[in-house]
C-alpha cells in the first residue's frame, strides 16, 4: 500500500508505507514494474493544467495586445523584410500531436502580415548546432499549406557554419561575442515563436543561442558556468542564463524582435498511455487491464521496433497561456505559468534518488538514446529538475534504470561515436576535454559537411552535452545503473552497475547507510522539485 501524504493540487508526493509497492519505471524502449522500499518517497508530476478552449483566438489576442510593445499590426508596412524564427525539434518532447503549435502561431503570423502588405518572408529554423531538420520534420511542424508556400528557398534551417549567412553584432561587456544569421539580423522585423516546454527554455536564450555559431556558444556552454549554475531550470540562480540574458540585451540592442511566447501543459500521452504518469496504487481495474496491454506489447517487439513505435505516439499538450511583445516581460509571463504547472513542493533532500531514464530526449528524437545522452539525461537534466536546493544532498548515491546499450545513430550522431569511445577512456575530466579537443571536432571538415549536408549534429555538440552534466557529477558521489546490459558504457561513463534496481538500492545503502532516505522521481515526468528545509 501506498500512503498518500499530500493531495493540493501542486504537491504530488505520496509514500510507500507498510509493505513495498510496485512502480513502473521506464527502462530504455520499455517499462518495467519494480518494488521499492519501504518509507520511500515517491514524486508524481502535476495534474495538467486545463488548456485554453481556442488556441488560435488567445494567439490572435496576444500579438494584438502585446506587452510593452506596439501590436503586430502596427508594425508591418508593405515592402519591409521580415523574418519568422522558430524552435526546432527538440521542443516539445515528445513531439506533439498535429497541428503543431508553431503551425497555429504561423497562420496567425502570416495572416496578419498578408493583411498588411507584407510579402518578403523567411521562415528560418533555430537549431543552433543542433541537427537539421529533415524535410519531413519540416512539413509535419507547420503543415502542408505553409511549407509547399515557403520550403525551400523561404523555409529552412540555421546554418551555423555558413560564414557568408552570418554578422557579428558585438561583444558583451564581458568579452563573449555574438555572432548570428545574417537574415535575421538584416530583416526590419524578426518574429520569433517558441514552445516554453521548462523554464530554461524561451527568453533570450531563442535568438542569441537558437541562431548564432559555434564560437558564441562555446562562450557560455562550457564546464564552469554550468558547474555555477544552481540549476538551469531556475533562472535566478543559472549562470547561464545570466550570460544569456546579457548576450541576448545585445540582440535588443540591434534588432526589433517581436516574441511570441507560449507555455504548455503536461498531458504527454493519449488515452491509453496516459496510466505512465499516474500513481499505480490508484489504478481501477481498466488502469491494470492498459498496463498489461502495453507491458505486453512492448516486451515481444524488437527494440528498434518498441524504439519506433514510442516515438510514433504524438504528445498531448495543450497550450495553457501565450503572451507576445517585449522579451523579458513575455518571458517573465510565461515562467509563471510554467512553475504553476511544474513545479513541486518538496519538504528534505534525499540520500538516494532513484530516476527511469525515459528513450527520448532533445537530442534524439527519432533515434536510439546513446550513452552520452543518457548521462545527459541523468546528471543534465534529472538531477537540475529543481528550485532552490537540490533534491539530493551533496555525496548522496543517483540510481538509474536504462540498459545503456552502445548504440549510436551514425547520421545523427557521428561525433558522439568517436568522443565517446576515443575520448572518455583518456580522461572524463570536462576542462581538460574542452581544452585538448574540443576545437579539433568543431573544426573537422567531415564532421562540418555532415552537419551542413546532412542530419549530424555539429561536431562540438557532444563535448556541449558532456558539459551539461559537469554540476551534477560535481555534487552526487556516485551513479549506479540498474539493468546495465553490459558493463563497459557505466564503467567509460565513471558509473557503477547493478543487475537490478534492488540490488542497486542495497549498494546504495551500503554507502550512505541502511537509514539513508530514498526518493523516486515516477519518470516519465516533467517537474521541478522546490526543495525545502
Amino acid at each position: 500500500m501506498a500512503l498518500n501524504l499530500r493531495r493540493k493540487t501542486h504537491e504530488s508526493i505520496v509514500y510507500i508505507d507498510k509493505d513495498s509497492a510496485p512502480r513502473i519505471i521506464p527502462f530504455g524502449e520499455d517499462f518495467i514494474l519494480e518494488h521499492l522500499p519501504i518509507g520511500t518517497r515517491v514524486i508524481y508530476p502535476n495534474p495538467p493544467i486545463k488548456g485554453l478552449p481556442n488556441r488560435e483566438a488567445a494567439i490572435r489576442y496576444a500579438i494584438n495586445h502585446p506587452i510593452d510593445a506596439d501590436p503586430l499590426y502596427a508594425q508591418l508596412r508593405p515592402g519591409m523584410k521580415v523574418t519568422i524564427a522558430m524552435d526546432d525539434i527538440s521542443l516539445p518532447l515528445p513531439p506533439m500531436a498535429t497541428p503543431d503549435l508553431r503551425q497555429t502561431m504561423l497562420e496567425v503570423v502570416l495572416d496578419i502580415c498578408a493583411a498588411n502588405g507584407v510579402d518578403d518572408i523567411h521562415l528560418v529554423i533555430a537549431n543552433s548546432l543542433h541537427r537539421k531538420m529533415t524535410e519531413w520534420e519540416m512539413r509535419r511542424m507547420v503543415g502542408k499549406k505553409i511549407f509547399d508556400a515557403f520550403y525551400p528557398d523561404r523555409y529552412y534551417n540555421h546554418d551555423a557554419e555558413d560564414d557568408e549567412n552570418l554578422v557579428t553584432l558585438g561583444y558583451t561587456k564581458h568579452g563573449e561575442p555574438l555572432r548570428i544569421n545574417r537574415r535575421c539580423a538584416e530583416s526590419d522585423l524578426l518574429i520569433y515563436l517558441n514552445i516554453n516546454l521548462v523554464p530554461m527554455d524561451g527568453g533570450h536564450k531563442s535568438v542569441a543561442v537558437g541562431l548564432c555559431d559555434y564560437e558564441s556558444l562555446r562562450a557560455h556552454h562550457e564546464p564552469q558556468t554550468i558547474r555555477d549554475s544552481n540549476s538551469y531550470m531556475d533562472p535566478e540562480r543559472s549562470e547561464l542564463n545570466h550570460k544569456i540574458a546579457r548576450l541576448g540585451k545585445l540582440v535588443d540592442e540591434n534588432l526589433k524582435v517581436f516574441h511570441i511566447e507560449t507555455a504548455l501543459n503536461n498531458r504527454m500521452f493519449p488515452e491509453g498511455y496516459d496510466i505512465l504518469t499516474r500513481n499505480e496504487d490508484e489504478f481501477s481495474l481498466s488502469d491494470r487491464l492498459k498496463w498489461e496491454a502495453v507491458k505486453r506489447t512492448f516486451s515481444r517487439l524488437p527494440r528498434i521496433a518498441r524504439r519506433k513505435l514510442l516515438h510514433q505516439i504524438p504528445a498531448q499538450y495543450e497550450m495553457i497561456a501565450c503572451y507576445a511583445g517585449a522579451t523579458e516581460p513575455v518571458h517573465q509571463k510565461i515562467l509563471e505559468k510554467n512553475f504553476q504547472q511544474y513545479e513541486i513542493p518538496v519538504k528534505g533532500q534525499c540520500d538516494i534518488l532513484i530516476t527511469g531514464i525515459p528513450d527520448i530526449s532533445p537530442y534524439n528524437v527519432y533515434s536510439a538514446l546513446n550513452p552520452l545522452l543518457v548521462q545527459v539525461m541523468a546528471l543534465g537534466y534529472h538531477f537540475n529538475m529543481y528550485r532552490n536546493k537540490p533534491l539530493i544532498k551533496k555525496g548522496g548515491v543517483l540510481i538509474i534504470t536504462h540498459p545503456c546499450f552502445d548504440e549510436f545513430d551514425h547520421n545523427f550522431h557521428p561525433s558522439y561515436i568517436e568522443f565517446f569511445h576515443r575520448l572518455l577512456p583518456e580522461s572524463r575530466d570536462a576542462f581538460y576535454l574542452r581544452e585538448k579537443y574540443e576545437r579539433e571536432f568543431a573544426e573537422n571538415p567531415a564532421y562540418i559537411e555532415m552537419y551542413r549536408r546532412g542530419n549530424a549534429y555539429h561536431g562540438a555538440h557532444p563535448f556541449f552535452m558532456w558539459y551539461w552534466g559537469e554540476n551534477g557529477r560535481q555534487h552526487v558521489g556516485r551513479v549506479i545503473v540498474a539493468g546495465a546490459e553490459n558493463a563497459h558504457v557505466p564503467e567509460i561513463l565513471g558509473w557503477e552497475r547493478a543487475d537490478n534496481l534492488t540490488e542497486a538500492i542495497a549498494m546504495a545503502r551500503s554507502y550512505m547507510g541502511k537509514n539513508a532516505e530514498i526518493t523516486m522521481l515516477h519518470q516519465p515526468m516533467i517537474g521541478i522539485c522546490n526543495v525545502s528545509d
